[in-house]
């Protein structure tokens, strides 16, 4: 029974790890906390896994899991003292398109946590306002003000060329 349990926690593991991975680090904008947050979730996922394995709501579950870790690491005092670097890895990729994404990731990074996970939920996981507010356990209204807030912060940052040293993203599509 436990080898059962084992196996089919490392498929699910494996299958969605990678999903998991990006919308942490969207959810915190640091790899590095991003492997940290899958971690607790993967640790949480596991201990609940019977239960959740019985009625199917793994992929619920864990992006609540998720969402509620990054929130709650972002309220620790030892996370504020961290300064990110700019320092960026070497990636061939388009450069326009990279430079794009970098400045999105910038301006996701600088709101707070409840507006950018409300953001990542609903427009990068793609949930309905009713899944991201079962998985941020608020109401509705709450989630749909908070995405009007995180949208508007921003479609600021990314107009404002002085923050990112760069023409607004949003300037050449309108």
């Amino acid at each position: 029974m436990a080898a059962d349990r084992d196996s089919e926690f490392a498929e699910y593991m494996e299958s969605r790890a990678g999903v998991m991975r990006r919308t942490a680090f969207l959810l915190c904008g640091d790899w590095h906390r991003a492997e940290d947050l899958v971690q607790i979730a993967l640790t949480k996922i596991y201990v609940a896994w019977p239960k959740l394995n019985r009625n199917g709501s793994v992929d619920a579950y864990s992006r609540q899991v998720l969402v509620r870790s990054a929130i709650d690491e972002s309220r620790r005092a030892f996370r504020r003292r961290e300064t990110p670097v700019d320092a960026l890895p070497e990636v061939p990729a388009d450069s326009r398109r990279l430079d794009e994404a970098m400045d999105v990731r910038k301006a996701l990074a600088m709101l707070p946590a409840g507006q950018r996970a409300t953001v990542v939920l609903r427009y990068w996981e793609d949930l309905s306002v009713e899944e991201t507010a079962k998985a941020m356990r608020c109401s509705q209204g709450t989630v749909k003000s908070q995405a009007a807030k995180g949208l508007a912060a921003l479609r600021r940052l990314l107009s404002n060329t002085d923050v990112f040293g760069s023409p607004a993203v949003f300037e050449e599509q309108r």
